[in-house]
């Protein structure tokens, strides 16, 4: 962390944390906050996914840029690649304030934001003139009042999809009533068909990712890398955050919502480790959760990831967290005489499985 960073998040920690995020947007947008520009990369670093090209695997995770308002400034922030959103059919204004809190002891966030964005078309629009750049995402998301939830993301896909790089399908928020339920083998299999068909009508393919959560049991995952494989996902990213607050110590850790940040790095590695094992390596799998240094990234690419994306870090951190998880691990894949980190995929599986 630079010492202007540490000074800028300082200030921001001495606002209420749904406020200082958005001034942190805001000042992207304006060009003020100083950013590393081009992304690391090296041929170790660089990574092919899902038929992406990234610079580096180290990206940044949905829920930041949820309305594509800074993503010009996010392409230089050193990321391999970006996901926006998440993005629902219409506009809606999510849960009531206050709904994020910053659980400092632990290093960790809780979130109860409920799909807060612009609606499809407004995000799309933002997406459609951003220039070139790294691979930017989609997060995609249903409206709480919808009468068929499943069609709403669809609808998504059909509004935006041609504005993004992929397009990630989110049934693993907490924080919209029922919206786990879809991870059901019956319900995705129907929302993930549609997701595709929709996909498929696009005048250009874009790869769909799955997002699941890592609160489910072995059935459950089961089920969901059986449909996962089935109707042909492209990759699934491991995971959302988690309703569990175990070994919290921060005051507010009973806040309701969803618990990110280095607490859920464990549960969320099992998890990522299963779905390999489970897929056999089949489908690539997105790290999430926890990240918060180069031996964290490392792990989670050593259980199965081929890339891996942070956010709650970036709070503590700062955006230069980015760059330097990115140098770590070409050093690292370097000392251990990797062409390339794809190498380290899945090759301490067994270290994470229960």
């Amino acid at each position: 962390m630079t010492a202007l960073e540490r000074i800028g998040l300082a200030a921001l920690h001495r606002l209420d944390p749904e406020r200082a995020h958005d001034l942190s947007i805001r000042a992207l947008s304006l060009g003020v906050v100083p950013l590393p520009g081009a992304p690391v990369t090296s041929a170790r670093l660089r990574t092919r996914l899902a038929g992406l090209d990234l610079p580096n695997p180290v990206g940044l995770a949905a829920g930041y840029d949820k309305n594509a308002r800074a993503v010009g400034p996010l392409m230089r922030a050193g990321f391999g690649f970006i996901e926006c959103g998440a993005a629902t059919p219409r506009p809606q204004p999510g849960n009531p304030k206050p709904r994020l809190f910053r659980l400092s002891a632990d290093r960790a966030i809780i979130n109860r934001f409920g799909f807060n964005n612009d609606g499809a078309e407004a995000i799309a629009a933002r997406l459609a003139t951003r220039g070139p750049g790294v691979p930017v995402g989609l997060n995609i998301g249903a409206n709480k009042d919808s009468a068929d939830r499943a069609a709403d993301f669809a609808a998504v896909v059909r509004a935006a999809g041609s504005t993004a790089d992929f397009l990630t399908v989110n049934v693993s928020s907490p924080n919209t009533e029922r919206l786990r339920d879809l991870q059901g083998a019956e319900a995705l299999s129907a929302l993930l068909s549609g997701v595709i068909a929709a996909r498929d009508a696009l005048p250009a393919r874009r790869p769909v990712f799955l997002k699941i959560a890592p609160d489910l049991d072995e059935a459950g995952l089961a089920d969901i890398a059986n449909v996962a494989m089935r109707v042909g996902i492209d990759a699934i990213i491991a995971t959302n955050t988690t309703l569990s607050r175990d070994g919290l110590s921060d005051p507010q850790a009973q806040e309701a919502g969803g618990l990110s940040g280095q607490p859920l790095f464990s549960r969320a590695t099992r998890v990522l480790a299963r779905l390999h094992h489970l897929t056999g390596g089949q489908i690539p799998l997105i790290g999430v959760g926890g990240i918060g240094s180069v031996e964290d990234a490392w792990q989670k690419l050593r259980a199965g990831a081929s890339a891996v994306q942070i956010y709650s870090a970036l709070i503590y951190s700062g955006f230069s967290l980015a760059a330097e998880i990115a140098r770590g691990l070409d050093a690292r894949a370097e000392e251990e005489g990797l062409a390339n980190l794809s190498e380290l995929t899945g090759t301490g599986v067994e270290d994470w499985l229960d």
